[in-house]
């Protein structure tokens, strides 16, 4: 019994070695198991809509006579999942991609003298003064670490926003993410279905493909519900599969709707999830009222740039001062409701 086993063993082994040999970028056994995630998620999908078009023949029907209605779902069904590829596949905005951009640009514009310095994970150029006589004088930081330290207030020791893993120093909103071993620029969570953080880079798109996914979930169970109601003969087990796969849905609605309004509610507020729920752990959020947003511009600066400059993945935020903090902290009059304040 114990031969056959370690010869099934050794079997399943030399399948795999054969199957990353052709395959070498799923060596990775992260990787394999995010592309599992994917394939799952993917006929997750075809089978709620493979099983609702194969025993509603009423809906086959309708194709028929309103065949603009049966497109409109299909491309919502393409696009949702187009967009969750998108979105699994783009940058968060990591700090080690806008260091390196920054230092390049402040090589193109220096003429100093050029020193490399290793970080953790890539090369990053240093540029240092030097005298005329030769000698190094103190030479300081880069441009990088100078634009870091203009963001936060004066005195502000630099090991508190300097990272422990990755050895750089991180602009506010940043935090280092455990799962990709990479400091991630205004961090919101590490999202375990797309495999992905979101930050910066996709906190756009990641609010589409749940806006997306919402309203594909409720169109697919709009129809299972007309397919119930339907008076036509079926067979019992047909309509125990569809009532199964509604709850299951009904369930994933909810979800979803919680997480769509929690993030619009984010958006509006321009705040992550890292910092709503960590606020008193953030060294540079503790003395701030829960109530105060402090890097929020107003409803529609904050949409704006959201949709808009959240394509620039390196558009860094600086901490505010403490006059626009005592200016967002006051609470809202008749006139700044007329004035647009909250815009």
């Amino acid at each position: 019994m114990i031969m056959d086993a370690c010869h099934h063993r050794d079997f399943s082994d030399r399948i795999m070695d054969r199957y990353i040999r052709f395959f070498p970028c799923l060596s990775d056994p992260a990787r394999r198991s995010s592309l599992g995630l994917k394939v799952a998620l993917v006929m997750l999908h075809l089978v709620y809509a493979g099983v609702l078009f194969a025993l509603d023949r009423h809906l086959i029907e309708e194709i028929k006579i309103k065949p603009w209605y049966t497109a409109s779902y299909l491309l919502l069904f393409v696009a949702t999942l187009i967009q969750y590829f998108l979105t699994s596949c783009s940058s968060p905005g990591y700090v080690l991609d806008a260091m390196r951009a920054a230092n390049e640009k402040d090589i193109a514009f220096s003429k100093a003298s050029k020193q490399p310095a290793s970080s953790n994970n890539v090369n990053v150029v240093v540029t240092v003064d030097r005298s005329p006589s030769g000698n190094n004088v103190q030479a300081d930081v880069t441009s990088w670490t100078k634009m870091v330290m203009d963001m936060y207030p004066p005195r502000t020791p630099l090991r508190n926003f300097t990272c422990s893993y990755c050895h750089v120093e991180q602009p506010p909103r940043t935090k280092h993410c455990h799962d990709c071993d990479r400091c991630v620029l205004q961090f919101d969570h590490h999202c375990v279905w797309l495999g992905t953080c979101i930050g910066q880079g996709n906190h756009c798109r990641f609010w589409w493909y749940i806006f997306e996914e919402t309203a594909l979930c409720l169109w697919t169970g709009i129809l299972f519900i007309s397919y119930l109601k339907a008076d036509i003969v079926r067979a019992w087990w047909k309509a125990v599969i569809v009532i199964v796969l509604l709850i299951t849905l009904s369930i994933a609605l909810i979800f979803l709707l919680l997480l769509l309004l929690f993030h619009s509610y984010l958006v509006v507020t321009n705040q992550t999830t890292y910092e709503l729920v960590r606020r008193r752990r953030i060294f540079y959020l503790r003395g701030i009222p829960e109530r105060v947003y402090p890097f929020s511009k107003g409803v529609c600066h904050n949409l704006y740039d959201f949709c808009c400059h959240r394509s620039n993945i390196y558009n860094l935020e600086p901490l505010p001062s403490a006059q626009m903090l005592e200016e967002r902290s006051r609470l809202y009059t008749c006139s700044d409701i007329m004035r647009c304040r909250c815009c």
